[in-house]
């Protein structure tokens, strides 16, 4: 038996060629059978979707900014320190071999903790049934050796697929050349292990602030100090009980 571990797989969206075909978004929905979230004209953008949620799991935002346009591919993060496991109950929410975050619908008891959890508002839950819904990075597909269904639709390459550590130094090489085409604004969001969340599975190279794309400048996992409000419980829980325990003593 080959135990052999699996990298870290990935996503790199490089928004400075994203076209806003949408065409990540119908393969995500066609692939995973993701029901129609309604697609709402809002009269303010051609951005037909919003936002990500229980029913877009792939989000193509339509920013329009200084007589130009900025489109991005938006998705879940895959965070490497994922507040919305740390939270989950049942344990529907689990970490695969290529080092995604999953949500098993079957186990998933809608209680929604992972709602509030999450630092990037990506995880919703289905008004059909009160279950969380989230990309899966197709784990699916993965599994049998193929590419997720947004990446392989895309048709510019934004949406890129493969081994985190690899995806990090094509996007270095990719905002350097940019650099040098004197497109200074061109950064990467979510590639750095020393970020809030530990760095992140699906990361971007953005053309202005993250604000502008709708997301968290300084994203910090949320159940980071977790385990010190559980140690600060257990004191109080304890000072508690020893206070109960002497009232009894002394009415005895």
């Amino acid at each position: 038996m080959d135990e052999t571990p699996t990298r870290r797989m990935g996503f790199f969206t490089d928004t400075s060629v994203c076209i806003g075909c949408k065409a990540c978004e119908v393969a995500c929905k066609e692939w995973n059978d993701v029901p129609d979230d309604g697609f709402v004209f809002r009269a303010t953008s051609y951005d037909n979707t919003g936002a990500l949620g229980a029913d877009t799991w792939r989000h193509v935002a339509f920013i329009e900014q200084d007589g130009r346009w900025l489109m991005s591919s938006d998705v879940c993060k895959h965070c490497t320190n994922a507040a919305c496991l740390d939270v989950c109950p049942t344990g529907a929410l689990f970490r695969t071999e290529f080092d995604t975050v999953v949500v098993q619908s079957d186990i998933c008891n809608g209680c929604g903790y992972c709602v509030p959890a999450c630092p990037y508002g990506v995880i919703d839950r289905r008004e059909r049934d009160g279950r969380a819904w989230k990309c899966t990075m197709c784990y699916d597909r993965l599994r049998g050796g193929l590419e997720p269904a947004c990446a392989k639709a895309c048709p510019t390459t934004s949406i890129q697929f493969g081994p985190l550590d690899e995806l990090r130094e094509r996007a270095q090489e990719r905002v350097e050349r940019l650099h040098a085409e004197g497109r200074t604004d061109a950064r990467l969001y979510g590639e750095s292990p020393d970020d809030g969340v530990g760095g992140t599975g699906a990361f971007f190279l953005l053309l202005d602030e993250p604000e502008t794309y709708g997301l968290p400048p300084d994203p910090v996992v949320t159940t980071r100090d977790l385990g010190e409000m559980w140690r600060w419980a257990g004191v109080a829980a304890f000072g508690l009980a020893g206070a109960v325990a002497a009232c009894f003593l002394r009415r005895s």
